[in-house]
């Protein structure tokens, strides 16, 4: 599934959605929302990407998705009035705007958004389901490689290089590995030149394609 919420809604009534709250930045890893948390408002992305992640019983982190402009956060929660099901990270500097829940669901209800937003959000689920499995059962280095192309999928801009502000801690715990795992799936395209580090930290993919084409060798 690769369409986003705004391609659903339509452009004329996402502007009408954008205007019901003022747009604010964001920096890098910032929580947008968090797990468990109640559902008082959903998130319009503007620009920017970000990750969503689910939280385990002891603390672990799965990465669901990575999200970029175009998309809602947060409504599924508000439509049924539960508790938020994932958190929701900056994974770059990101604009947004944060609709508090009445308005969005009065802003839903006039324009009949009922239907397509909850089909929208349950092949969400499933999407996000199958990337589960994906990273519960492929190599560490494939699971690496795959969630690394969703955040430089999912990047505001798009050169040479992307650079994905997450330590190898935070990357091992997002794929259900060990820190020394990623560390050894990393070598070897640090080595050809594929990534390299960044002068403010995190990883800086400069050969995505090239990265795919050696998980699968």
């Amino acid at each position: 599934m690769n369409f986003c919420h705004e391609s659903i809604i339509g452009d004329q009534l996402w502007s009408k959605l954008r205007g019901l709250a003022p747009e604010r930045s964001r920096p890098a890893r910032t929580m947008l929302l968090r797990q468990g948390d109640p559902a008082t408002q959903v998130i319009l992305l503007s620009s920017g990407s970000t990750l969503v992640t689910l939280a385990g019983a002891n603390g672990e982190r799965a990465l669901l998705a990575v999200r970029g402009a175009g998309e809602l956060f947060g409504e599924l929660a508000v439509l049924d009035s539960q508790p938020r099901s994932a958190s929701v990270i900056t994974a770059e500097p990101c604009r947004v705007h944060i609709i508090p829940a009445p308005e969005f669901l009065s802003f839903v209800q006039s324009e009949n958004l009922e239907v397509p937003l909850l089909r929208h959000a349950i092949a969400r689920v499933r999407e996000a389901e199958a990337a589960r499995l994906e990273m519960a059962t492929a190599p560490v280095a494939a699971r690496l490689a795959a969630a690394l192309g969703r955040i430089v999928g999912a990047a505001s801009r798009h050169g040479s290089e992307t650079v994905v502000r997450l330590t190898q801690t935070e990357l091992s715990q997002l794929i259900g590995a060990s820190r020394n795992g990623v560390g050894t799936a990393i070598r070897p395209w640090r080595e050809r030149g594929w990534v390299g580090t960044g002068a403010g930290g995190g990883l800086v993919v400069r050969n995505m394609p090239a990265i795919e084409a050696h998980v699968l060798t």
